[in-house]
This record gives structure tokens, C-alpha cells and sequence, in this order.
């Protein structure tokens, strides 16, 4: 087949033709000012004479005998191109450098932010269009990308990474659920590295947690923790001293913002993972504060981590953190001296042990890259859903969340679906939260007799400070343990990390930490599995004990 495909494409080049050349991808609106690193790609096999690319007021053709082999990048100004992407472009359409090819140019093609098209032509042959908003919605920093004949399957922002899905087989598995025993296996894990420890997470208050990765320092590891620049309510003054206690060991403390040279790749790095020695992954739903790790026999978060033990699996997240820590969005966080703040915490009765066990199915699931992954699990139900969540929104007033909608729509051939959702207070105040989510699945489910239902969790019933876990259950098969939220920023514009594990003893463990919390909420206006409101029967019993009432004291009367 390799020596028939040489053959095709020698015969390509030979006789001057083009073997499906097209434009790929296409950046009209990057972030530097006046757009002069904007770009288009053209891809295919063959000599590029007579194609001219035009936006149908100016255009540009190749010089004589240009050949493409794969991917060709033009882009209006090659050196502001390279600042952007750190590497050159193979052409540029104004002249700016003279060791950089040029394109012929015939007019001005300067592609709007808004609203435009390209046009690619053979001669007077029109092979191609693509027009903004019609084919793609533009947006500040988006690229937009041809895959399989569509046009922006995921939305992809400069700097982002495109990672393919992958699967993990006879992957080691350590399962763990927080409060209970997060804390252990992630000492145990930092503790038994060797060579380099490189984490990545959202926030990191906790000191405990800091001094175990001092501790790894100190005998040897290299380590390199990552940390969002700009989190929500701006970096606290517990992080500044965690930063500053690490750099003091010799930790380098990185945080991903936007600076003068380079855009933030992801609305949040909002990712929570370690990987040690080329070998380990631990991963969760937790950041590293002492709510998501507490210490044993305190109270903390419900979630769930998986310490992954698999050198493949490792590697993918490795290439990952040394993507995400690449670029000009990258800058030292200058800690600050003085003791790290421990707030207190009510004692808890620890339940759930770690769960350890071998030859498990690992797919890592990164935001915004695989995302599609969670909708394509919960799509493949056949039996039960479970899922438990910080919070769902959905995308607009009249349009589900898609993961929901999915699970919502497994509920309509039978799947089981069970949704529990937090019910701290600042998830249940607002007028579209936690408590009008629940309400509105429970309605769906009454409406339509469906095998569905949701409930708001009791955390004081539970001992639970909060739920902000962002987990799934599959058909007692499957479990995807994560930090992507279910909102419309998480999938699609955050950094996120988490894993699908196919193995029963695994989804058996996360099953039993669901159903404990999912049964000491009973009590929350929630209804059972087949979508009866309970709150709903009491309402309708009091009236019918009212008009009874009201039946037997005017019949006395009479």
C-alpha cells in the first residue's frame, strides 16, 4: 500500500496536479494587536501553480513551482507569526523579513474579525469556500480547524494542545474517595518518588501537602508544580506562602496567565494531577487544599482520585504537563515568607479504604481535547448512570447541559440515571443553581415517567463539608473520575484532566461512596429511581387529608 501511495503522489507531482489541497485551518482574529500574526493553512500533495487563496477583495498566488507536502502556513507578518506560535511560518504575505519566503500578493487580503471569507481557487476553478459566521463563529484567539470534512468539531484557542484519545490496558489502580483517604495515597504517592515529581493543579493551600514535596526535594526528586495565575477570587494569600515555602526548597513554582508575550492558553488551568517518575498518575477531583486532602479523621469534600501506576498512561501525562508549561503564558509565582494557615476542621468518621486493584482500562480525558469522551460514556449506558457533581449549568435558558442532556436522553431508553448535586450554600442561593437543577430534572422525569432522578445532597446528614466531586458511573463498568466541571467553560475552554476506568471492582468501590451519599439524602426533596417527586406525594397527601377533613367535619354538621 506504501509503495502504491509513493506511486499516486510521484504521479501527482509529476503531471503538476493537486491531491485534495484545501485550507485546514485558518486564525483571524489572534490576540496581539491590529492581528498581524493572523494565518491560514493549506494542506495536501502537489505543485501549487494556478492556486491563488483570495478573501474576494484581495488575494495571494505562490511562486512559480511551490510544491506542499503536508501542511503549508501563511501568515500576514512572519515574524509576529513566530512570536505567537514559537516557530516560523513557509510564507509570508507582507514582506518583513527577507530570509522569509513571500507570497505573490494581488490586492490586500486582510481577513476581518467578524465577518469574511476565503476563497481558494484553481485558475478560474473554485475548489473552496469557508465563511465567517456562517461555517464558524468567530471568536478572539479562536483557530479555526477543518477535521473529517467539518469545521470546528471543539473549539481550539492559540497555544492549545490537540491530544488524541488513547487507552491504557493492565493498568494498576489505586482508587481513593475524599474526605476518607485522599490524603494517604497521595503522601504514599509523593512519597515513593525517585527521580522527578511534576504537578499540576488548580489551587494549593495546603501545607501539609507542600511539605511532603519539600520532603521529596530534600532527598533528591525534581520537582515542578504548575498553578493557575488568575483563579477565581484571585491567587489567596495560603498559596503565595505554599509557593514561597517551595521556592525556598528549590521547587520551581510556575503559574499559567497572560503576560506581554504570550495569551493564557485556557480560560483557567483548572487541572488536578501529579506524575512521578515516569510511572504514576494521580488524579482527581480535589484541589490541593485541606478540604480536598484533609488530614485522617477530618472533615473535608466529597471526591474521588485514582493513583494510576502504568508507564504508557504516565508518559501521556507527562507530555501534557511539558506542553502546558511551554510558552510565553508561563511565569515564576514569587511566593511570600510566614506560616501557612490551617483552618479548622470538624472531626469525621473515616468509611472508605483505599481501593486497590490490577488490569483495569485507563482513557484519559483532557478539556478541552477529549472531552467529547464523557458525552460518548454516558451515551453508551445500557443499564444505570450514576452521577454526582459540584453543580450542573446549562448552556443557555432553553438548552441543556449536553452531558445531562445525554444522560436525560439514556433515561428515555431505559437506562436508570441518578444525579446528585451539592448543596453548599453558595450552590443553592441563586435563582438558576443546584436546587432549581434538581427540581427541573424531576420534573422532566415526572413528566415523561422516567427511570430518573435527582437529589440535592445532605451534607450535614453525610458529614460532608461539600460535594465537589465531578464524577460518573457507568453500568457498574465504568467510572470517569475528573475535574470538568459541568458548565459550559469547562469542557470547552479549560484546561481539565481526569481518566475513564473500565474495571467492576473499581465502579463497585465508586458505587458504594455514591450510594452512601446519595441515600443519607433521601430526606432532600429529592424522589426515588423512577422519577416520583416524594415531596410531590406529601404535597398531594395533605391536600386529599384536607378535603378529608373538610368532607367528614361538613357532613357532622349535617
Amino acid at each position: 500500500m506504501r509503495r502504491i501511495a509513493a506511486v499516486i503522489l510521484l504521479l501527482c507531482l509529476l503531471a503538476g496536479t493537486a491531491c485534495g489541497i484545501l485550507i485546514t485551518e485558518f486564525c483571524p482574529d489572534p490576540y496581539l494587536p491590529r492581528d498581524p500574526d493572523e494565518y491560514l493553512v493549506l494542506e495536501g500533495e502537489g505543485v501549487l501553480d494556478g492556486f491563488v487563496v483570495s478573501d474576494g477583495e484581495g488575494g495571494f498566488r505562490f511562486p512559480p513551482g511551490t510544491q506542499i507536502s503536508g501542511r503549508l502556513v501563511v501568515a500576514r507578518d512572519g515574524p509576529a507569526f513566530e512570536r505567537t506560535h514559537g516557530y516560523p511560518p513557509d510564507f509570508e504575505i507582507e514582506e518583513h523579513t527577507p530570509t522569509m519566503p513571500n507570497v505573490i500578493p494581488n490586492g490586500n487580503l486582510l481577513m476581518a474579525n467578524q465577518a469574511d471569507e476565503l476563497y481558494l481557487y484553481r485558475g478560474t476553478t473554485l475548489l473552496q469556500k469557508v465563511a465567517w459566521p456562517a461555517d464558524v463563529h468567530p471568536r478572539e484567539g479562536q483557530i479555526h480547524y477543518l477535521e473529517d470534512g467539518v469545521w470546528d468539531p471543539r473549539p481550539l484557542f492559540i497555544g492549545q494542545s490537540r491530544f488524541p484519545a488513547a487507552t491504557f490496558e493492565d493498568v494498576a489502580v489505586t482508587a481513593f474517595a475524599a474526605p476518607d483517604c485522599a490524603y494517604e495515597v497521595f503522601g504514599a504517592t509523593v512519597a515513593s518518588a525517585e527521580r522527578e515529581i511534576l504537578v499540576n493543579v488548580y489551587e494549593f493551600t495546603d501545607r501539609a501537602m507542600a511539605e511532603g514535596l519539600i520532603r521529596a526535594r530534600e532527598r533528591g526528586v525534581a520537582v515542578t508544580v504548575l498553578l493557575e495565575g488568575g483563579p477565581v477570587g484571585g491567587i489567596p494569600p495560603e498559596e503565595r506562602a505554599v509557593a514561597g515555602a517551595l521556592n525556598r526548597s528549590g521547587i520551581p513554582v510556575l503559574m499559567m496567565t497572560t503576560t506581554d508575550v504570550g495569551h493564557a492558553k485556557y480560560r483557567y488551568d483548572h487541572a488536578k494531577y501529579l506524575v512521578v517518575d515516569g510511572n504514576t498518575v494521580l488524579v482527581g477531583s480535589e484541589n490541593y487544599k485541606p478540604g480536598g486532602y484533609p488530614a485522617p479523621g477530618l472533615q473535608g469534600n466529597r471526591g474521588w482520585g485514582v493513583c494510576l501506576k502504568d508507564p504508557g498512561l504516565a508518559a501521556y501525562f507527562r507530555e501534557v504537563f511539558l506542553f502546558d508549561t511551554g510558552g510565553g503564558d508561563i511565569v515564576p509565582l514569587e511566593g511570600t515568607g510566614g506560616e501557612i494557615h490551617t483552618p479548622w476542621a470538624p472531626s469525621y468518621t473515616v468509611e472508605f479504604a483505599p481501593c486497590r486493584t490490577g488490569g483495569a482500562r485507563v482513557t484519559p480525558v483532557l478539556s478541552p481535547d477529549t472531552s467529547h469522551l464523557i458525552t460518548r460514556m454516558i451515551e453508551g449506558a445500557e443499564e444505570s448512570i450514576a452521577i454526582e457533581q459540584a453543580y450542573i449549568k446549562n448552556q443557555t435558558k432553553y438548552e441543556l447541559n449536553p452531558f445531562l442532556a445525554a444522560a436525560i436522553n439514556a433515561s428515555r431508553r431505559g437506562v436508570t440515571v441518578q444525579v446528585l448535586l451539592d448543596s453548599f450554600w453558595f450552590n443553592i442561593e441563586g435563582d438558576a443553581d443546584n436546587d432549581e437543577m434538581v427540581d427541573l430534572i424531576n420534573r422532566i422525569a415526572a413528566a415523561e415517567g422516567l427511570p430518573l432522578a435527582a437529589r440535592l445532597a445532605d451534607l450535614e446528614g453525610n458529614n460532608l463539608a461539600k460535594i465537589h466531586n465531578k464524577g460518573v458511573i457507568v453500568d457498574g463498568r465504568a467510572v470517569l473520575v475528573s475535574s470538568i466541571n459541568w458548565n459550559a467553560n469547562s469542557p470547552g475552554f479549560n484546561r481539565e484532566a481526569g481518566v475513564i476506568i473500565e474495571h467492576p471492582d473499581i465502579a463497585a468501590y465508586y458505587t458504594r461512596v455514591f450510594l452512601d451519599d446519595w441515600e443519607a439524602s433521601c430526606a432532600g426533596g429529592a424522589g426515588d429511581v423512577y422519577g416520583v417527586d416524594r415531596l410531590k406525594i406529601v404535597a398531594a397527601a395533605c391536600i386529599l387529608a384536607g378535603l378529608a377533613a373538610l368532607y367528614l367535619y361538613r357532613r357532622g354538621r349535617t
